[in-house]
């Protein structure tokens, strides 16, 4: 069978998006800086979204307490990063960097195990119910931070980055922040491992055949299900780690942090189509590119450009960027 083309169209419209900003902000620096921060928020937003798209794309859940990882990944963060402290405000590179990986790690690690425990009572007796998961799902996430006060407390904690972190590099008159840029990097490494692992690896492969036909796959001696559970975790950590990030990128967290994203999430997960991680990847650069710029030129519409810019991508293309087909 012929190989399916891919659409390249969408891909083009953050490069266009950056052709129209040019002439309208002006100066080149501003623009190069607005650009790249743009870039890093979009990047940061892909990785807190990506896990809710692998568990709706792969698992036909929606699940609305997936900010309920995503603000315990922060709180778990903070633990490791507060007691720590000579680490984050060491001159050396070395221990920013092992710090800053034992953060991340630990609050994969954590939020993985939550999201066993979320997928076994509250997930699995409402597969294939997509009101009652919306229900109960928003429930356990107003449990999760309720609990998260009680263990952490109400107050808001500060965090801050590691002492290689903070700064800027120039580039020719624009000043760009070292942290933007290492969040430019992790999105690309996360989007790059999950098309690796989805499509390169066996692992990835019985699952896109688990979700095309689970009967089959079973029959041939594979336990689906078990794959799906392994998904979920994987999806929860994947927040666990995007909420380390987003709480760096705030440099303060609440128990609501995570709530308070949600909404970007799943504007950008409608404007990728549904569960397509490609779509997902290309509508997070394209809200955080948007947000900056109109931040900067109307501040105004800034409030609500991400709503106005899923309103236009959806006139375009009702079901996404890319629409996963069996929806």
């Amino acid at each position: 069978m012929p190989a399916a083309r891919l659409d390249w169209l969408p891909l083009a419209l953050a490069p266009l998006l950056m052709l129209l900003a040019w002439p309208l902000i002006g100066s080149g620096s501003t623009w190069l800086t607005l650009t790249i921060a743009g870039l890093a928020m979009g990047m940061i937003i892909f990785v807190v979204s990506s896990g809710l798209t692998l568990v709706f794309g792969l698992m036909d859940v929606l699940n609305f307490g997936h900010g309920a990882f995503i603000a315990l990944g922060a709180y778990i963060a903070a633990s490791v990063l507060l007691p720590l402290a000579p680490w984050v405000e060491a001159d050396s590179l070395a221990l920013n960097l092992a710090v800053f990986a034992l953060a991340i790690f630990a609050a994969m690690a954590v939020a993985g195990v939550l999201g066993l425990a979320f997928e076994r009572v509250m997930v699995r007796p409402v597969y294939g119910q997509h009101l009652k998961q919306i229900l109960i799902t928003m429930g356990g996430m107003i449990v999760a931070e309720q609990l998260i006060k009680a263990i952490w407390g109400p107050e808001t904690i500060a965090l801050t980055l590691p002492a290689s972190f903070r700064g800027a590099v120039l580039l020719g008159d624009a000043a760009i922040e070292k942290y933007r840029l290492i969040a430019v990097v992790l999105g690309l490494v996360v989007f790059l491992a999950m098309l690796l692992v989805l499509n390169r690896t066996r692992i990835g492969l019985l699952i896109r055949a688990g979700v095309e036909n689970r009967e089959m796959v079973e029959a041939l001696g594979y336990r689906v299900r078990r794959l799906f559970v392994g998904v979920f975790a994987v999806g929860a950590g994947l927040a666990g780690m995007g909420g380390v990030l987003w709480g760096l990128y705030q440099q303060n967290i609440t128990a609501s942090i995570g709530a308070q994203v949600n909404v970007l999430i799943f504007i950008v997960i409608i404007i990728g189509g549904l569960g397509s991680t490609a779509g997902c990847f290309v509508g997070a650069l394209l809200v955080g590119l948007m947000a900056n710029y109109t931040g900067f030129l109307f501040p105004k519409v800034a409030l609500f450009s991400n709503i106005l810019l899923m309103v236009l991508i959806l006139l375009w293309r009702p079901q996404g960027l890319y629409p996963v087909a069996r929806r």
